[in-house]
């Protein structure tokens, strides 16, 4: 039940699975072997029939060697060795990934979705500012109200505004109707009362009234980069309170390493447009969606997809988990939500978000390396059979000792494998 030993399964498995590129290959080594056994045939009969007074010897000797020297090992090990090692190398530099396919497909990607809170910030948001439109008898009578509104909520926000507020005994209100909003807030029916606490989006559908003076508080607030909540019971305003969620200190660094790839990042969040626009202009983000609900991130994905992209999601919560399944490689923050983990591709177990240039170059070399395995082994074969069967006797008079044929069909496993260990030594930096 520890993270490690759920970190050494998800590897293992990883390390078991096959790439698009292993299944071709399968094929291949699947026809490979009866192409070898009829070329060994036909060297036996063309040496029969032309071989002259050792026809017999170098007949039988063509047949083993070809048998011999032909090496289909060194065409299976070529993927999986890549992988094995390259599942390693990003374990070891804290990047999960679930399987194959989403490693080989990862340096693909030319379009990048970063969810805001929790991947581009720091997930711990703090309650900055407060503003009450009631008297202060009143108010220590609602804030207990709202502190056990906010106790029964799973949202980020919610254990903020609990944090802020004057500590009272942790208690469980059963209310007559408790209600979550996805993306809004939530609607709680207590003491025949209708309270809502949510975004300006829940206050406009419940035709809540705001004074002039708290619009005026909320644009400054939204100008800084601040969340809103409010607090309504009816249509009435009761209160508003600012939430800032700290940038990562490595978020614009990663994002700007990312564009200078030629790679196009969006921002989606459900946050109003204006937070979202102050989020973006600190990050030099122009790509970004505001106000956006969990099913629009999918649908957004979806979009860049019919486009031909290619597109990786980055999240951390359970709204992300959609769209973290539609993408073609999902990645999960290591200190997100369980489901966004298990649905994700791959698991960025800091939640740095300049380890996703890692996977990418990751990605990259892992690739380039199953490509040189497979290039060594089918040159290998493609020389080392014809040479085998004899083809340069007529010219030189070499015949290929059977011996010689066992030591080199030996040596080009060892040199695709020793190939795949090279990965170990490369750097993971930006390049």
């Amino acid at each position: 039940d520890t993270i490690l030993a759920q970190i050494i399964k998800m590897v293992q498995q990883a390390q078991g699975s096959k790439p698009p590129v292993q299944k071709l290959v399968d094929k291949i080594a699947g026809i490979f072997v009866p192409v070898v056994m009829a070329i060994s045939i036909l060297t036996f009969i063309i040496w029969m029939s032309f071989g002259g007074d050792q026809a017999l010897t170098h007949a039988l000797i063509g047949m083993v060697t070809v048998l011999v020297i032909a090496c289909p090992c060194a065409l299976g090990l070529a993927t999986p060795t890549a992988i094995m090692v390259g599942m390693g190398k990003g374990a070891e530099n804290g990047i999960l990934i679930k399987d194959a396919e989403s490693l080989e497909l990862t340096h693909k990607v030319n379009a990048i979705i970063l969810d805001k809170t929790g991947t581009i910030t720091l997930g711990k948001p703090e309650v900055t500012n407060i503003e009450w439109s009631v008297n202060e008898n009143s108010q220590k009578e609602l804030e207990q109200l709202l502190q056990t509104i906010e106790f029964q909520s799973e949202h980020p926000l919610a254990e903020a505004v609990t944090n802020f507020l004057p500590a009272i005994e942790k208690q469980h209100v059963n209310f007559e109707k408790f209600e979550s909003v996805t993306g809004k807030g939530v609607i709680v029916h207590h003491k025949n009362q209708v309270n809502l606490v949510g975004n300006l989006s829940l206050m406009h559908d419940y035709e809540v009234k705001i004074p002039e003076a708290m619009l005026n508080k909320i644009g400054l607030w939204q100008s800084e980069a601040k969340t809103i909540v409010c607090f309504a019971q009816g249509t009435a305003l009761v209160s508003i309170i600012a939430i800032a969620d700290k940038i990562k200190d490595t978020s614009a660094k990663a994002i700007q390493d990312l564009q200078k790839q030629g790679i196009e990042v969006y921002m989606l969040t459900g946050d109003n447009a204006q937070t979202a626009k102050a989020i973006a202009e600190k990050l030099n983000l122009t790509d970004y969606r505001a106000e956006v609900m969990p099913s629009d991130k999918a649908d957004f994905i979806r979009h860049l997809q019919d486009q031909g992209k290619v597109v990786a999601m980055v999240g951390d919560g359970i709204n992300d988990s959609h769209a973290l399944a539609q993408a073609d490689v999902g990645i999960a923050m290591g200190k997100g939500s369980d489901i966004a983990m298990d649905v994700a591709k791959m698991t960025i177990i800091s939640s740095d978000l300049q380890l996703i240039s890692k996977a990418m170059r990751l990605s990259k070399l892992t690739v380039r390396t199953i490509h040189q395995n497979l290039f060594w082994a089918f040159i290998y074969n493609l020389i080392g059979i014809p040479i085998a069967a004899g083809i340069l006797y007529p010219i030189w008079g070499f015949m290929l000792n059977p011996m010689i044929a066992g030591a080199a069909m030996a040596l080009s496993s060892v040199s695709v494998v020793s190939n795949s260990l090279r990965l170990k030594t490369k750097k993971l930096g930006n390049g």
